[in-house]
């Protein structure tokens, strides 16, 4: 059974402040430890008031490597795209905000292939894995459809892929590339970071449920042995 701790707030401010604190206490962790730090990000409107806080914080940012844990097959620049939006808050600061879809293709799987190419260059296991959680039970871009066997249970050397998922979701009807189970699993810290009581019943059930469960974040996390934070407000 995976354990869970749970932080709960009241107000959006000490929840991203809470969020940027232990986002913060890992890298600095990582940096005394061996003198750089790998953190992968999730998208989505939740965590970002957290993020700019972070960069708020005095860190040696040039020794800090940043991925999102999904991106959208699109452009860099596109609205749409998660590292675009993570590289306005943390580029200026110093840190190096990997790009793990360069360039946008028609054929998703070979953007996973190259995704996970990249992936492969840097340090693992992740410092810290930061997940959000969509109303349907999505991590990252881990969702139902013809990839999520290959995510769930693809090689455990394989860090990244490329996935359709099925149904589109309405607010972005891209394809996308998205951290595997494996690359998630085995982060030396992981954290989800929601709000809304819809969606704590949805992860508190998912988490009972574990390896039975028909949600990706219930099978994501089924059976991890580390603990896991979930920060999460009204």
């Amino acid at each position: 059974m995976t354990e869970i701790e749970w932080w709960e707030y009241d107000d959006a401010d000490e929840f991203a402040a809470a969020v940027a604190g232990d986002i913060q206490f890992v890298i600095e962790s990582a940096l005394d430890a061996r003198g750089s730090a790998v953190i992968a990000l999730a998208g989505g409107k939740t965590p970002f008031p957290a993020y700019r806080k972070l960069a708020e914080a005095k860190l040696d940012w040039k020794k800090v490597t940043i991925v999102p844990t999904d991106e959208r097959v699109v452009p860099l620049g596109d609205d749409l795209s998660n590292v675009t939006a993570l590289a306005k808050i943390f580029l200026p600061k110093g840190a190096r905000v990997m790009p793990i879809v360069p360039n946008a293709s028609d054929d998703y799987k070979a953007a996973g292939r190259s995704a996970d190419a990249l992936m492969q260059d840097l340090h693992w296991p992740l410092d810290l894995c930061v997940l959000g959680m969509g109303g349907d039970g999505h991590t990252a871009s881990i969702f139902p459809g013809p990839d999520f066997d290959e995510a769930m249970n693809g090689p455990k050397e394989r860090r990244a892929l490329g996935v359709m998922p099925d149904p589109m979701p309405a607010e972005a009807e891209v394809s996308r590339v998205s951290l595997s189970r494996q690359g998630i699993v085995s982060s030396k810290a992981i954290m989800i970071v929601i709000t809304g009581a819809e969606k704590r019943k949805v992860l508190e059930n998912a988490i009972a449920e574990g390896a039975s469960s028909p949600l990706p974040i219930g099978r994501v996390l089924a059976d991890v042995e580390l603990p896991i934070d979930v920060h999460w407000a009204e």
